[in-house]
């Protein structure tokens, strides 16, 4: 019994170390490792429809059409996120002359109780730091655009091998790897199309109920914060708050009172709470339950790893590690800690 224990004790230190060092691996080769990950969750998602359609049409045609739906998809999103931001920014730039009366005023207040704007303004916020910042957000864009391309020349060869990488998997001389290999995959890939349908329900239904009572409330801008909501809400944590904060602040530039802004603030919040801890944990059932401490770290650590593209990853990734936890008997305790039921 107590060399089980130390056995068990010892492969739960060699796990965290592995973790830690798979974690500094992904920071520092993220160029390479964050396309990956991103083109094995498409794959994921879409491998169903290329083997579907693979049933009616050679390899390469079903490929191509896999790819180009995959493509439109990204880009409606992206459309449909640039459309309520753009919107918003475009309505703010217009509105310049009334923001700074405010700023103004706001600088006036703070002046007369003892505290000095202008000076930190004038040291951090200048013409150098705004040709800096154009920089970055340049270099972002090209940094962006070829990320995308590299995840789908990722997704296009995967695609291609995943019937070759199953045989392969099916003739390994160790029948246990072959089995955990073959079931986990399997049994990640169908968690995680299911955890992207509930998220993906419940981001149109937060999406709806946001743009509902920003009309109701007359916010200005309710069918763009609607807009926003549903695209942060495949976020968790991070996109709410943001996809409340935003209109919130506008909502006392608008309304001239922080006590409206509080209100609308508190009610956002309410709707999210209600859909992401009430009604997505029943709509997704056990087979995707994780800890919220896990959801949470999972989160944070992912958009340290990668910025948002890991804080939107890192949920995915948790899931995939829970469901090759449950392949083994040696980790399938993991898998219980983490959430996921115990087998039967």
């Amino acid at each position: 019994m107590a060399r089980a224990e130390a056995d068990r004790g010892q492969a739960v230190w060699i796990a965290i170390i592995a973790i830690i060092l798979i974690a500094a691996a992904a920071f520092i080769a993220s160029s390479v490792i964050a396309p990956l990950a991103l083109a094995l969750f498409i794959i994921a998602m879409v491998w169903p429809v290329q083997r579907t359609l693979e049933r009616t049409m050679p390899k390469l045609v079903a490929l191509a059409l896999t790819i180009l739906g995959t493509i439109a998809v990204c880009l409606l999103f992206a459309y449909l996120v640039g459309w309520g931001f753009g919107r918003v920014g475009r309505a703010l730039i217009a509105d310049a002359a009334r923001y700074q009366a405010i700023y103004d005023e706001f600088v006036r207040w703070l002046e007369g109780h003892g505290i000095s704007v202008a000076g930190v303004w004038a040291e951090n916020f200048n013409v150098a730091w705004m040709l800096r910042t154009a920089q970055h957000v340049t270099g972002r864009l090209n940094t962006t655009v070829m990320f995308w391309v590299i995840a789908f020349v990722y997704v296009m060869l995967g695609l291609l091998e995943v019937d070759d990488m199953s045989r392969k998997v099916n003739a390994l001389k160790n029948r246990e790897a072959a089995r955990i290999i073959a079931q986990g995959c399997i049994s990640v890939a169908a968690k995680i199309r299911r955890y992207m349908w509930v998220r993906t329900q419940m981001s149109l239904m937060t999406g709806l109920f946001v743009w509902l009572f920003a009309w109701a409330v007359g916010l200005q801008f309710a069918a763009e914060w609607g807009v926003i909501a549903f695209a942060l809400n495949y976020i968790p944590f991070i996109g709410p708050f943001i996809a409340t904060f935003f209109p919130s602040a506008l909502a006392i530039l608008q309304f001239g009172s922080w006590q409206a802004a509080v209100g609308i603030f508190i009610c956002l919040n309410i709707i999210q709470f209600v859909i992401g801890s009430y009604l997505e944990p029943r709509i997704a059932g056990n087979a995707l339950s994780l800890s919220p401490t896990l959801v949470l770290f999972a989160v944070f650590l992912g958009a340290f790893i990668w910025g948002l593209f890991g804080a939107f990853i890192g949920v995915p990734i948790a899931i995939a590690i829970i469901a090759f936890c449950e392949q083994h008997s040696s980790t399938r305790w993991i898998a219980e800690i983490l959430g996921a039921p115990p087998e039967a």
